[in-house]
């Protein structure tokens, strides 16, 4: 552990996912760093009540993979040995309403579920010298400078019966504490001005159930990576995915926006596996044993703090994961993003290295933002298009029918030709390997939109009162990103 400046203990709340990795970078910087967690420890990988999404699926992107593989080397080995299978050379099918595809999946990803993930990195975590864990304490307040202009600690209190309190110091305090976090209301508390943050009205819900795969059908596991069946927003269709974790477990996914919420009954989720656009997912979970009831999951609606833009911002605060912004489970981006925000994270705390830097954590927060605001933008462009699902918000560019209507011109050229390269560039925007500005950008959209009757009409539409260039108005239509939060840290 190498200490690169005097401040001496960093405070994380929360002991989920971000929480570990945050722990796991903090450890190269400060000489002791305390998570704060409300829960026990499982003793294996089991789910923990602070996480009641864990039981859906999980996954990294490519992205998120690699960030985790830097910081944790060799941690899909440990996932492995907990009988996580490989995605390497096994079926991938897409279907959605423009056509489907069937490739093999060519790169060799292990497969788990969120209580294995987060069990494995846990357990890395923990051999960490300098971190430790307070279990079983809930974080009720901030502790401030008498004029609150700094952040100094956490006040903590026990859950067991005594409820004791505690004052807890620190030099750093970073909030991962996920969707229970109060930090907008405790900043509130402070005198802070908080802005409001954008909303996505999605009211979606999603329903898994998982199934043990009898012994001689795991081929079945040797034959398939997923089977995604996309919903329909014109039918208004559930999503259903099929996928296998760790130990001969399949799980099947049903999910739609909206507030038309998949069932948990278990004839009605058999039933609604039936109905899917395709027989495929019905027919192989025909022959495979229920092993829980089908559990729900509901999100009201998706969040995307504005804490960057507050003109005043206490030092030695910061926030990241969850609690800064919320994503649509069904993209599987919200644990990559996570992992982008840590990695901006680590090299912003590179750079401060032996030198002090004035509002450093309100850079932080820009940095954070810049690097996880592309996935909440694709999310509302894409949960947009069903009814019922609402925008609110300071991003004019999140509710822009055009970006819609864009977006869903390329993915139907890219699945209905199929044209393998404009649909390899999508699956690497949505997988955030790639920043958005691969497919939103004047060339590509001209392209794009020149390439059928609709698409020529919305280009038509355009140019009728605007004399421009038609690449001029692009350019000012669509939003932009940048490309630094895509660019992997240096060291």
């Amino acid at each position: 552990m190498t200490t690169h400046f005097n401040k001496s203990k960093a405070i994380i709340i929360g002991g989920g996912m971000a929480g570990l990795m945050t722990a796991r970078v903090l450890s190269d910087h400060y000489d002791e760093v305390l998570i704060v967690e409300k829960d026990d420890i499982p003793s294996g990988p089991d789910l923990r009540p602070g996480t009641p999404q864990a039981f859906h699926p999980h996954r990294f992107t490519m992205r998120g993979k690699t960030i985790t593989e830097r910081l944790f080397p060799g941690y899909e080995h440990d996932l492995v040995a907990q009988g996580c299978p490989s995605s390497l050379n096994k079926d991938v099918f897409f279907m959605n309403q423009h056509g489907s595809l069937e490739m093999k999946y060519d790169r060799n990803d292990i497969k788990f579920s969120r209580s294995a993930l987060e069990w494995v990195i846990r357990e890395r975590v923990k051999t960490i010298s300098n971190v430790r864990f307070l279990l079983r304490h809930d974080v009720i307040r901030l502790l401030t400078t008498p004029d609150r202009s700094s952040v100094i600690g956490v006040q903590a209190r026990d859950r067991d019966q005594s409820k004791q309190e505690k004052a807890l110091t620190a030099d750093l305090v970073i909030d991962t504490s996920g969707r229970s976090s109060k930090l907008s209301l405790w900043l509130t508390e402070l005198g802070y001005e908080v802005p409001k943050p954008d909303l996505l009205k999605v009211s979606l819900g999603y329903s898994t159930r998982r199934y043990k795969v009898p012994s001689h059908l795991t081929h079945m596991i040797d034959k398939w990576e997923v089977i995604n069946l996309q919903g329909q927003p014109a039918c208004g269709t559930y999503t259903g995915v099929l996928s296998f974790i760790e130990n001969q477990i399949a799980e099947v996914l049903l999910y739609r926006p909206g507030g038309n919420y998949p069932p948990t009954d278990a004839t009605e989720f058999e039933m609604a596996i039936k109905q899917l656009p395709s027989p495929i997912i019905a027919e192989i979970v025909r022959d495979l044993e229920p092993i829980s009831s089908p559990r729900g999951f509901r999100v009201p609606e998706l969040y995307c703090h504005r804490y960057e833009q507050m003109s005043h911002w206490p030092a030695g605060l910061l926030v990241l994961g969850d609690s800064y912004c919320i994503y649509d489970p069904i993209f599987g981006q919200g644990m990559t993003a996570a992992a982008m925000a840590v990695e901006k994270l680590e090299v912003c705390l590179l750079e401060r290295r032996d030198k002090f830097l004035p509002e450093w954590e309100h850079g932080v927060l820009r940095r954070i933002k810049e690097a996880i605001e592309p996935a909440f933008w694709l999310n509302c462009t894409a949960d947009l298009r069903w009814e019922g699902v609402e925008y609110e918000g300071s991003d004019s560019s999140s509710g822009n029918n055009f970006s819609r209507d864009y977006m869903e011109l390329l993915l139907k050229q890219a699945i209905s030709k199929p044209d393998w390269q404009l649909y390899g560039l999508y699956w690497a925007v949505n997988t955030l390997s790639l920043s958005p500005r691969h497919i939103l950008n004047p060339e590509t959209a001209v392209q794009v939109l020149s390439a059928s009757d609709e698409g020529m009409r919305l280009l038509s539409e355009l140019k009728a009162n605007d004399e421009r260039p038609v690449k001029v108005i692009l350019e000012e239509l669509l939003p932009r990103f940048s490309e630094s939060p895509f660019e992997s840290a240096t060291h």
